[in-house]
């Protein structure tokens, strides 16, 4: 259904070049939406770990343990857990708050639940985008048959040798 703003163009109407720039622009729309998905289903990953790693820490055996805390991706340096029921929760855009373990759990698993519904969006998106595709490729394929049923020459296509002429260049 088109939106307010938008002409609807019945694909059939359309030639042979005008479908394969339209199959060009669905697959780059498609391959933007499958990295996407993949970032997001990363990100997913992250906030389940960081559930884990929550409960992990908040053990009581873990008061007074030595270990490193990151500073960056690639930067540590050596602590000591010394309060196991709090966590500092990075928030976002560099905001930190001090969360009790259950808290943090909670908060994470919020995240987790936000990313996965939009997941489930993005599925159906990408398998709608999917299906446009299928669809465009199909009535590519029945116009460039027909065309050459009717010995026509194919758009993107090289055309017959001419004798003493090679179609390979090399």
């Amino acid at each position: 259904m088109a939106q307010p703003g938008q002409q609807t163009i019945n694909i059939g109407d359309l030639d042979i070049a005008q479908l394969g720039d339209v199959k060009k622009q669905l697959e780059e729309e498609l391959s933007h939406l499958t990295n996407s998905f993949a970032q997001l289903k990363q990100a997913q990953n992250k906030f389940k770990q960081c559930i884990e790693n929550v409960k992990e820490l908040g053990q009581k055996e873990n008061k007074d343990k030595a270990l490193l805390v990151p500073l960056t991706n690639s930067l540590y340096l050596p602590g000591k857990l010394v309060n196991p029921e709090h966590v500092i929760v990075d928030v976002g855009t560099g905001y930190y708050v001090k969360k009790s373990q259950a808290q943090a759990v909670k908060y994470y698993s919020q995240k987790a639940t936000y990313i996965q519904s939009n997941l489930e969006k993005l599925e159906e998106t990408i398998s709608r985008k999917r299906e446009n595709v299928s669809v465009v490729v199909q009535i590519l394929q029945q116009k460039v048959s027909s065309q050459i049923n009717a010995g026509g020459p194919v758009p993107g296509a090289a055309g017959p040798a001419r004798p003493g002429q090679s179609k390979v260049k090399g």
